[in-house]
């Protein structure tokens, strides 16, 4: 991996921003500041490569949206599959701002910080995973199955490599 973050990566065609996208998950692209905020608040140190996103395009729905995936993933057999991908901004329904809801309310374990949701409305959840590395390293990604006991299943090294390893839903079977 290079040390640019999605250095040849081509996010041109990446994001399906639907009406309900727009509206729901993308935000104005983050800020130096932003970011640091979100950070200080979170208390994690947020990966390059999802800084390098959010000031690109601040959260959204990926047309690419399975991640292959061996192991308890909550939806399928070969695969994760993912709703969308939060962002920082506090105006839109899904947010990286919502880790109380998803520890507190829902009792995800705090291993991080939620990062995107599924196709189970909130039975299963994608994470960053910061509990190998502590709060200011490279978080793995993860998927956590609230209805499985909270599985947690790792999905790939760190979240460049989780966004690059995105396919489409055509790729693989259907759920469970």
């Amino acid at each position: 991996m290079s040390s640019v973050p999605f250095e040849g990566f081509n996010f041109d065609s990446f994001w399906d921003d639907s009406d309900y996208a727009l509206k729901a998950y993308v935000g104005t692209p983050a800020t130096d500041e932003q970011i640091r905020e979100a950070e200080a608040e979170l208390g994690y140190k947020l990966p390059q490569s999802y800084k390098h996103i959010i000031k690109l395009h601040n959260g959204g729905i990926p047309v690419n949206d399975c991640f292959p995936a061996t192991g308890h993933t909550g939806w399928a057999e070969d695969h994760a599959a993912i709703t969308g991908i939060f962002g920082i901004s506090r105006e839109k329904t899904y947010s990286i701002f919502d880790q109380e809801l998803y520890t507190g309310d829902w009792g995800y374990p705090e291993v991080g910080i939620a990062i995107a949701d599924t196709p189970t409305a909130g039975h299963t959840m994608i994470f960053l995973d910061y509990r190998e590395c502590g709060p200011r390293g490279e978080p793995k990604v993860v998927t956590i199955d609230q209805e499985a006991d909270y599985i947690i299943t790792p999905l790939a090294e760190n979240f460049e490599e989780f966004i690059r390893g995105l396919q489409h839903s055509d790729n693989f079977s259907d759920e469970d």
